[in-house]
């Protein structure tokens, strides 16, 4: 695991996903979840560790970690 993002990742994250913006995942490091690549969901907020919070459209409410994870903007 990667150590925390630095304040300016974490303010570049939330100019980048701000709440409402349309994500898709491309891969997830989470062997128990239930997401699988292709799935897509909104962007509810991007915490202070840079994890992005995403209402996944299947009903999951998984965040997306940063360095870990990762999405693309649709």
């Amino acid at each position: 695991m990667i150590g925390l993002p630095s304040r300016d990742i974490v303010e570049q994250l939330r100019k980048s996903y701000p709440q409402g913006t349309r994500v898709e995942l491309i891969n997830m490091n989470d062997p128990y979840t239930k997401l699988k690549p292709g799935d897509r969901g909104t962007v509810s907020m991007v915490d202070d560790t840079g994890t992005i919070f995403v209402n996944w459209d299947c009903g999951s409410g998984l965040g997306v970690v940063y360095g870990e994870d990762h999405i693309r903007k649709i």
